[in-house]
């Protein structure tokens, strides 16, 4: 199977693959794409050794020295997807293939106090200064590839919350929720779930309170909230498995979890497609 799958893609690359088009699969992913999931909200990784640019949604892709690049597909993507690239030649090719749309959660909730439904008018400029902060930090486009590394549990504790659903406070809509939410009491240890670098450490953001952002390269970043304690500073590098902080309460929340969240720049991404449902800590006792 291998060595018929590893011929196929060798044929495609040859043909150039201009204008093809894919149906999805499951465990088969078309040239030159090599990891992730066809889907909304997932990540992928492709590999073009000898090409010029890539590009995918008008932004060029970084490349490692073998050639990896790595894009995401957010929540509400639409089915069709094009990934072009400029070949050692100088003529482009494209690769136009389907993600598989979801359908997500939503729930519809009456008599949520207004603090929850809206902010105060006096804390508008402190939202809008967070959102900048936070912006500019998964502006980061560093050559670091750890977004290549397996991904693991960062937590222990109860799945509270799923990528994508969407709840309505006494009829008004929320913005749908992008991140895995793991519930567990306050003091609870999180450890990074792979390598990276720390690109943002606060104790207290309006909505997300003690919120950290990490670097694992090309764009790709994740992000822990609600923490009750951060355990590192800016610029410290972790390894996969070392422990980050401590779940916590902070910020507008109704308890204590973490609110776990994968981004490519600002398109938002399923970190639950990705993971390995084993504790990041554990992975690293293995190791």
């Amino acid at each position: 199977m291998h060595k018929k799958l590893k011929l196929i893609r060798m044929l495609l690359a040859v043909c150039g693959l201009n204008g093809a088009s894919f149906a999805q699969e499951s465990d088969v992913l078309p040239f030159p794409l090599i990891k992730g999931k066809l889907t909304q909200g997932a990540m992928l990784v492709g590999q073009l050794p000898d090409a010029k640019k890539v590009v995918f949604a008008e932004r060029d892709l970084m490349r490692d020295d073998q050639g990896r690049f790595v894009f995401g597909v957010g929540r509400d993507a639409e089915q069709t997807q094009v990934l072009k690239w400029q070949d050692k030649a100088g003529q482009w090719q494209q690769l136009t293939f389907d993600v598989q749309a979801r359908n997500y959660k939503i729930d519809k909730i009456e008599g949520v106090e207004q603090k929850y439904v809206s902010p105060a008018p006096e804390v508008s400029e402190r939202i809008r200064n967070d959102a900048v902060m936070v912006k500019n930090a998964r502006k980061v486009a560093s050559s670091r590839t750890d977004f290549l590394a397996p991904l693991y549990r960062p937590a222990q504790g109860r799945i509270s919350g799923v990528y994508g659903s969407q709840r309505y406070f006494n009829g008004t809509p929320k913005r749908p929720h992008f991140g895995l939410d793991i519930a567990n009491k306050t003091g609870t240890p999180i450890f990074a779930p792979l390598p990276g670098k720390v690109v943002f450490a606060h104790p207290d953001l309006y909505y997300s309170g003690g919120t950290l952002i990490l670097d694992h390269g090309h764009g790709i970043t994740s992000t822990y909230i609600h923490m009750h304690k951060i355990n590192v500073e800016q610029g410290e590098e972790v390894d996969t498995g070392e422990q980050i902080g401590q779940i916590g309460a902070t910020g507008r929340v109704t308890g204590p979890h973490l609110d776990w969240r994968l981004n490519w720049f600002d398109t938002r991404l399923d970190p639950q497609i990705l993971m390995i449902d084993t504790l990041a800590s554990e992975a690293k006792t293995n190791d």
